[in-house]
């Protein structure tokens, strides 16, 4: 089992952090879905591990059956667990470098931009570069859902800031007292532009995941 399928088994420990923030997403992704008009809604996810968080929106959501899309994972044995809880759903896992922006062709403009497990991993200048892309990446009105941790140094601040500077709007961002984790819902509000081909847009530097 390679480390970053290690890293899932958390999820599985009740009251950790990465159950508390898988909770939170599946709960924010559920509402992006009811807050869309009638009929198909699209679907991308960043870095998707297992998918569990796509996976827990869609378990007895009404809406299951208009989600169609795409989950980006280069972790072989993640994808391949994402496949099987995702199996039934019109959504492909494939096996890809997120930080490709090439990995998205054919899938956008999305309703519904999952960018989980990625801000804490990689650069703040590519935190900047990835959120100036995502108006690629949506449809009009979309709702980006985003992880990052909040210790030190806690970034949160200034990624909220960015999205604003890209055309975004704050929906909501989840930050518990007790726990280092943070969950934002960002709504773009400026007309999308178009998907301006393949470009790296973040790599990842940390040799252990964090989210």
């Amino acid at each position: 089992m390679s480390e970053w399928a290690r890293w899932h088994e958390a999820y599985d420990i009740p009251g950790s952090a990465l159950a508390v923030r898988l909770g939170i997403v599946i709960r924010r992704v559920a509402e992006a879905l009811d807050a869309r008009a009638p009929g198909p809604v699209r679907l991308v996810s960043m870095c998707a591990g297992q998918g569990r968080d796509v996976a827990g929106a869609l378990d007895g959501h009404p809406r299951r059956g208009d989600v169609t899309g795409r989950l980006v994972e280069l972790d072989a044995a993640n994808a391949a667990v994402a496949r099987d809880l995702l199996a039934g759903a019109a959504l492909e896992v494939v096996e890809a470098d997120a930080g490709d922006s090439g990995a998205y062709a054919g899938a956008v403009p999305a309703d519904v931009v999952l960018v989980c497990g990625v801000f804490g991993n990689i650069t703040d200048d590519d935190i900047r570069a990835t959120i100036a892309a995502l108006p690629e990446l949506c449809a009009a009105g979309a709702r980006v859902i985003w992880t990052r941790h909040r210790g030190a140094p806690d970034a949160t601040a200034g990624i909220r800031r960015w999205f604003a500077e890209a055309g975004f709007r704050e929906v909501a961002f989840d930050a518990p007292d007790d726990l280092e984790i943070g969950v934002g819902v960002h709504e773009l509000v400026v007309p999308p532009r178009p998907y301006a081909g393949p470009r790296r847009l973040f790599s990842f530097v940390r040799r252990a995941p964090r989210g």
